[in-house]
């Protein structure tokens, strides 16, 4: 690929913008009668302009980037810009003005990759490399393109209070986190990326904010009563002066693909989004996002717990309505409850073996488990029917942020269940039709945990721990008298917890991990050559699935290409008899087969000859 150098500048509407020979500043804050610019430096305050609309704008001659500032409210108090591009010094002090046009970029000709060839690799930027910041990340990238990963998903950069963070309490969303570098970092990596063939999707927040820095709340209706979330207050989606909040979140998600030149975005916990308007936000995130890039592959990926199929429908051309894909937890459990034997907690859903095999084979066929159906956890309805969706509308995986992270010690898979089980899953999720996805070091089985951090004021603690200990309890460990108790959770708050997440790069030196290296590697070749090719054109209504035993599945695919794809699978300790005559030419087999029988953790995949 030929490179020439480009630059990228999204024009905003809210914050700091430069120009030739000045910075425009703007706010919107309809609860203050006037706001007032201090530019570090300088000891007059410079007055912005009010309008009854709520905004309030001022342009400084002589500004420019790099210059520190802040707002004065009315009573005194100094914020920094709530729609900041940078932070330096962490989001309770001075905002910077950026030129983004100072990055040159190499891509080009980049425009994406299709999403069928997705294979993607979720990371935290803070614990992927030991120094933790975007241009370290940048050396471990030729790592991802020799595993035969195609796509990155970076977990939320919203800067956030503090040293360390999940990401998930972004304060400001048009900040990237200045503990991992500066803008030009993440346009660094992003780029570099894109060089090596690397597609690169951001972990995006739009249902609530960080609970330190968030000063939108001082200036403006940011929330509304109208909803509750686990947060707090909802986001003013459809109460008064939702307006301006809704283009404030569709102005962040353009931001991030255009600026930055991310290749998509993944939504979070959009079942918490609340929005009772007659277009959804959600609605006009996708749209808008799509028109605003409509020469590029960009790929839209939600996380609902509600598992709405609405979202995920596709025209009549297979092209996504909304959204492209969604993660799909049921696959997690099934197979994590097959691996483990884990029964509470996540995997209450999944307790009866009966049923279990029933819902393994529903959601490895039809994407979710529950269709509109009562969950035995909650007593209550969960899902629309998928059966009609393409398997690519489905993201699946053995392993992610949430599901180690939200354990007593982030332990990951390879901890609580034997080699066998372990690599018999990899053998499922890697070569289904759904969209594979690895959590880093998964490839190695980084034997580092991943629990949960984030970095608190001091007199906050104390609290952070006690929550932290509390939501365990709907974790699987905490009804098993055989699992850590909820009480000798790591500390999320201690900076050693954060550093015991950084990856353990040393270890791919160790035979063990070396094995493990390989194995997956060999898979996804498998899937380059034999899944890949053949997800073009795949539809819904393509799958069918048998049970065989209590552990035990046939599942069948009619492919793009026409070809029927089959997957047995036996996910249990012990031989399954009575399996059906095998069907095509043998794909790759994890374990052992013969005539009528699948060995014990044994994964057979064929495709029609």
């Amino acid at each position: 690929m030929t490179f020439q150098t480009i630059v990228r500048s999204h024009k905003m509407r809210f914050g700091a913008e430069l120009r030739e020979n000045s910075t425009r500043f703007k706010i919107w804050a309809p609860k203050c009668k006037s706001i007032q610019l201090k530019l570090k430096g300088k000891r007059t305050l410079l007055d912005l302009e009010a309008r009854k609309d709520g905004w309030h704008k001022i342009e400084v001659e002589g500004v420019k980037a790099g210059a520190l500032y802040k707002y004065v409210l009315p009573d005194g108090m100094e914020i920094p810009d709530p729609t900041s591009r940078f932070q330096p010094e962490d989001v309770h002090s001075w905002s910077e003005v950026v030129d983004p046009r100072k990055f040159d970029w190499t891509d080009a000709e980049w425009r994406g990759r299709p999403w069928e060839e997705a294979i993607i690799y979720e990371l935290h930027i803070g614990t992927f490399t030991q120094q933790g910041t975007f241009r370290a990340a940048i050396a471990k990238l030729d790592h991802l393109v020799m595993l035969g990963i195609t796509a990155i998903q970076v977990m939320p950069i919203a800067d956030f209070y503090g040293r360390f963070n999940w990401g998930y309490d972004g304060a400001m969303l048009f900040a990237p986190e200045s503990a991992y570098g500066r803008p030009e970092d993440v346009k660094a990596f992003v780029d570099a990326a894109h060089e090596r063939g690397l597609m690169v999707f951001l972990d995006v927040v739009f249902n609530h904010f960080g609970p330190h820095g968030n000063y939108l709340p001082s200036v403006s209706p940011i929330f509304t009563n109208r909803h509750s979330s686990p947060w707090g207050a909802g986001i003013n989606y459809d109460d008064k002066g939702a307006d301006v909040v809704r283009e404030l979140v569709i102005e962040a998600a353009i931001y991030w693909v255009t600026e930055f030149h991310f290749d998509g975005l993944r939504l979070d916990a959009v079942h918490e989004i609340q929005d009772d308007s007659t277009t959804h936000i959600l609605e006009i995130i996708a749209a808008r996002v799509r028109a605003a890039n409509p020469y590029r592959f960009l790929h839209l990926i939600v996380e609902n717990s509600k598992n709405q199929e609405r979202w995920l429908r596709r025209t009549s051309g297979r092209h996504p309505v909304h959204y492209t894909a969604q993660w799909n937890d049921d696959v997690h459990h099934l197979l994590h409850a097959a691996a483990t034997g884990e029964n509470t907690g996540y995997y209450a859903d999944f307790d009866n073996l009966e049923e279990r095999c029933e819902r393994l084979g529903k959601a490895l066929a039809e994407g979710f488990a529950y269709q509109g159906e009562i969950r035995p956890r909650k007593g209550e309805k969960v899902g629309e029917p998928s059966v009609g969706l393409p398997a690519t509308a489905f993201v699946s995986y053995i392993q992610d942020h949430d599901q180690i992270g939200n354990r007593v010690f982030g332990d990951r898979i390879t901890k609580l269940a034997n080699v066998d089980a372990v690599k018999a899953l990899t053998a499922v999720y890697l070569l289904l039709p759904q969209i594979p996805m690895l959590f880093m070091g998964e490839e190695w089985a980084s034997t580092q945990p991943f629990p949960f951090f984030s970095d608190v004021p001091p007199d906050l603690r104390d609290a952070v721990l006690g929550g932290r200990q509390e939501e365990l309890k709907n974790t699987p460990e905490h009804d098993d008298p055989s699992k850590p108790n909820v009480e000798d959770t790591v500390d999320p708050t201690l900076v050693s917890t954060f550093e015991s997440a950084k990856l353990d790069w040393k270890n791919l030196s160790k035979q063990e991990h070396a094995d493990w290296l390989w194995h997956y590697r060999q898979l996804i070749d498998i899937r380059k050559m034999e899944i890949i090719p053949r997800l073009p054109g795949l539809e819904g209504f393509s799958a069918h699935y048998e049970i065989l035993g209590m552990k035990a599945v046939l599942i069948s695919w009619r492919m793009g290409d026409g070809k029927m794809l089959r997957l047995y699978a036996n996910l249990d300790n012990d031989s399954q008899s009575g399996v059906p005559p095998v069907i095509g030419r043998r794909v790759h087999l994890q374990g052992f087969a013969e005539e009528g029988v699948l060995g014990p953790w044994s994964v057979l995949w064929t495709v029609e000859i």
